[in-house]
């Protein structure tokens, strides 16, 4: 089987190594050609992965027509912002491929889920959401690993599951991609605020309390939006939350610890160096959820502390006082 990756970042190249242990071909695009000649040369990604090797058998190109052109399964592992983007330029070469979304969040402009970007722009009913508790590192180090595949298409699952699975490289199914792709999402803003948590010294106690309450507020979310609230116990739901909130590995929550503790000039430059995709959710999810008049109080001030400038102290006060 060809499997073409579009995306060259530290979570493509993990799926592309475990793909590419599976014994299927393997091609993954990227926009610059000075990366492309990085990886051709020394088989390292020196900014994301500085210490893991790529296979040589592991293809690189700038063509997207490349990628796209007889690859069985396309995954589009780029940032959320620019999912819309990739998916109007690969438009016209998709015929038969199926699709895997591996990124997490919800579009600016448009307040829509990622599959709902994609489906914008490519007709098709062969599209699945990746998601679940996996560092790009951790996926390099073949130990277990868990992640939901959602798709309402039985043979894009069994697809990716042929792809991907493997002793080390565990894929639960489910049907729904809207709880998936709200979990995916949400635990990025939550973790947010847990690093907040961390740099305001709250104890191990009183972080579990966040995330039990953060869980409820989730799965109000899912059920909301018309996903099902039992999502929240798969892969996809509590096992990102629980990665994503307790680990300055995660860049949402090292976000969140940096808001804390620095200066705006430290903050500033930390968003330049760092793809947040929990901040780029935040401004969609509180939008989203104001369009449907519908108050999620840990989103609303998550969102006054980041974007309003709220004391961030304000997480201590609201956990005991949330109804």
């Amino acid at each position: 089987m060809r499997v073409g990756i579009i995306g060259t970042g530290a979570y493509g190249l993990a799926l592309a190594n475990t793909i590419h242990n599976n014994n299927h071909d393997i091609i993954m695009w990227t926009k610059f050609v000075e990366e492309k000649e990085m990886l051709d040369k020394k088989r390292i990604h020196e900014k994301v992965l500085p210490n893991v090797k790529i296979s040589d058998e592991i293809k690189f190109t700038c063509d997207l027509k490349e990628v796209l052109v007889n690859s069985n399964l396309i995954i589009l592992a780029v940032p959320a912002p620019f999912i819309g983007e990739i998916s109007r330029n690969i438009k016209d070469y998709i015929t038969y491929q199926h699709i895997v979304i591996a990124a997490k969040g919800i579009e600016n402009e448009t307040c829509l889920f990622l599959n709902d970007v994609v489906e914008k722009f490519i007709k098709t009913d062969k599209l699945a959401v990746l998601s679940g508790p996996s560092f790009a590192v951790d996926i390099f180090d073949k130990m277990p690993i868990g992640l939901t595949i959602a798709s309402h298409n039985q043979d894009t699952i069994n697809i990716t599951k042929k792809a991907l699975s493997n002793d080390y490289f565990k894929l639960r199914e489910t049907n729904d991609v809207i709880g998936t792709e709200v979990c995916g999402s949400i635990k990025n803003v939550i973790a947010i605020a847990s690093g907040m948590l961390d740099a305001l010294g709250a104890n191990e106690s009183t972080k579990a309390m966040f995330i039990t309450e953060s869980l409820h507020d989730i799965k109000e979310i899912i059920a909301v939006l018309g996903g099902d609230e039992k999502t929240i116990l798969s892969f996809a739901g509590i096992g990102d939350l629980l990665l994503t909130c307790t680990t300055p590995k995660s860049r949402n929550y090292s976000f969140g610890y940096t808001l804390v503790n620095n200066t705006k000039k430290e903050i500033d430059e930390y968003i330049k160096n760092h793809t947040i995709e929990g901040l780029y959710t935040l401004k969609s999810i509180h939008q989203l959820l104001e369009s449907k008049n519908v108050s999620i109080p840990i989103i609303d001030l998550i969102y006054d502390i980041v974007f309003k400038h709220e004391d961030a102290k304000e997480l201590l006060r609201f956990l005991i006082e949330k109804s």
